[in-house]
């Protein structure tokens, strides 16, 4: 039986649905369960009223030592109050409700499913500071599937993923080489990805999908 058309367990959807619908939020939105207040965001999109923002804010209390930061995350900007200890991760989770930023090495530095992109660059959330990330342009998975759907279907077509942790680290280090370099080799794909680590042993499959997201053989 095709398996885009068999439907156990999914209501009215497909497991090919389902798959794609879940890649694409990535660990999803919003915290919920939280207690959050509306963000009020410095400048929207075009066309959007502030009162239809995508997102939440937590303010959690903060210290005298406490300063204040303006970010730019997946196009909406924000105006938020960090410690001066606090990392971009915990930040970009708790504050923002961005929960495609993984940690699975306790925050060494060593996995990379924390990364982002800040200001063009790939970066590990988890070793950066939030306070001096004042100013910067960041885009995470969650920006990633709205503006290169192509390279998430890409993954969810190549079976990129098993148990999916990892998975968000991965795409947005691919979009940051897509973005450097729009038909990347595959030693120039092993270079960019050799950060991230999945304990499920994809790797071979994340080659073919950052190719074929290219229009590449």
């Amino acid at each position: 039986m095709d398996d885009d058309k068999t439907k156990e367990g999914l209501g009215s959807i497909s497991r090919r649905e389902f798959t794609i619908g879940s890649v694409a939020i990535l660990g999803a939105t919003s915290a919920a369960g939280q207690t959050a207040k509306p963000i009020t965001p410095l400048q929207v999109k075009p066309g959007t009223p502030a009162s239809t923002a995508p997102a939440k804010i937590n303010t959690p209390p903060v210290s005298a030592a406490a300063k204040t930061i303006r970010i730019t995350v997946n196009t909406w900007k924000y105006e938020i109050q960090v410690e001066p200890e606090w990392v971009l991760r915990d930040v970009l989770r708790e504050q923002l409700g961005l929960l495609s930023i993984k940690d699975m090495c306790n925050g060494y530095g060593a996995c990379g499913s924390c990364t982002v992109i800040m200001d063009g660059r790939p970066i590990l959330s988890c070793m950066t500071l939030a306070i001096e990330c004042d100013g910067g342009t960041i885009e995470t998975a969650e920006g990633v599937a709205a503006t290169n759907p192509q390279l998430i279907e890409a993954y969810v077509m190549n079976h990129c993923m098993q148990c999916g942790y990892c998975t968000p680290g991965f795409v947005v280090t691919a979009k940051a080489l897509l973005d450097r370099k729009q038909k990347p080799e595959e030693q120039d794909i092993r270079e960019a990805l050799g950060g991230n680590i999945c304990r499920c042993g994809t790797y071979p499959q994340h080659l073919i999908a950052i190719r074929e997201a290219t229009g590449q053989p």
